[in-house]
């Protein structure tokens, strides 16, 4: 089976998912279903040296801009490369999608071609370092506008994505809020500790902004809107903390010579906080796998992604985040 790469979405050309695509390739074996312009991939492939390797390409005539509307391009683009690779899915020849394109195009044809599980509001689900293990941030764009049982519901996807993918045998979920404590937060936050407090996932209350990089809890749920926030400021952060260390290093010669000592350490601190060591963000709560990829995604993010839907198809995520919510009448009750 193949995972299906939107090879005409992202930011920086149809070059960079041929690049990830024959490092996923070279590195893990896996087999990749480029979607695109024919033309196009067939010769970046050759030209990349990636003739012999796993990849097939399937045509797609049409491109959906990273500014178009999610509405119009299901509408006007029947032959997109995000809506052939679904498609692809669907018919059961590839066993997941990889997009660095339009976030919401990507969300919406899932949603349409594949489905969603019964019960669930789809959500993006992401990983983000702290001071130990990575932590899972959910939801982070897919839903700006919230009720608060969609929180549990992103709570118990969260866990159970948790527990599958990074082993986390009893994953801790915080809620995001203002406060610790349980009367902290506006009344959706407030009625989604109730709910989350009387499920049996291990709620351990809130979590404030500033403890979201500690490492104690393993699920952090929060709405699209607030997650996208806390995402996209994290990344800033981490970019802004490098390029401020470079600065104050190369102005000084002490710190120079001290870099020069440390470079290994400031090696290891950028990939802790590089986002493509993470790949992409899972779409969790739809019937399959979709990876999706930031727009700036390079090289090294692509091929992370791809081996991460992978490994996701693998284990059969979808099926059992599908027969776990099927018995949660916490869930089905109120949805």
């Amino acid at each position: 089976m193949h995972v299906a790469v939107d090879a005409m979405g992202g930011d920086r050309g149809a070059v960079i998912a041929v690049k990830g695509a024959i490092a996923a390739a070279r590195n893990s074996g896996v087999e990749i279903a480029l979607v695109g312009r024919e033309d196009l991939l067939v010769s970046e492939i050759k030209k990349l040296g990636g003739k012999g390797l796993p990849i097939k390409v399937y045509p797609a005539s049409q491109i959906v801009g990273m500014s178009e509307s999610p509405a119009e391009s299901l509408r006007k683009k029947k032959d997109s490369s995000i809506r052939v690779a679904f498609e692809l899915v669907k018919r059961g020849e590839v066993e997941a999608v990889v997009s660095a394109g339009n976030s919401g195009a990507t969300l919406a044809t899932a949603m349409i071609v594949l489905g969603r599980i019964k019960g669930v509001r789809p959500a993006i689900a992401t990983l983000i370092p702290t001071l130990k293990e990575p932590a899972v941030l959910i939801d982070v764009g897919a839903n700006v506008d919230c009720k608060p049982h969609h929180l549990l519901q992103f709570g118990i996807m969260g866990s159970i994505f948790s527990k599958e993918f990074l082993d986390r045998q009893n994953p801790r979920v915080g809620l995001l809020s203002i406060g610790e404590e349980d009367t902290k937060g506006n009344q959706q936050v407030k009625k989604a500790y109730d709910l989350l407090a009387a499920s049996d996932i291990n709620f351990v209350g809130n979590v404030e902004g500033r403890d979201v990089f500690k490492g104690d809890v393993d699920i952090i749920v929060c709405d699209g809107f607030v997650g996208n926030i806390c995402l996209k400021l994290s990344e800033g952060l981490a970019e802004a903390v490098i390029t401020m260390l470079k600065t104050e290093i190369e102005g000084n010669l002490v710190a120079s010579m001290g870099y020069t000592l440390a470079r290994s350490a400031f090696k290891r601190f950028k990939k802790r906080v590089d986002y493509s060591e993470y790949g992409g963000a899972p779409l969790l709560g739809i019937k399959g796998i979709a990876i999706i990829c930031h727009g700036r995604s390079g090289p090294k993010a692509m091929k992370n992604a791809i081996e991460a839907a992978h490994r996701l198809s693998s284990l059969e995520i979808a099926t059992k985040l599908a027969d776990s919510i099927s018995k949660r009448s916490d869930i089905l009750k109120i949805a």
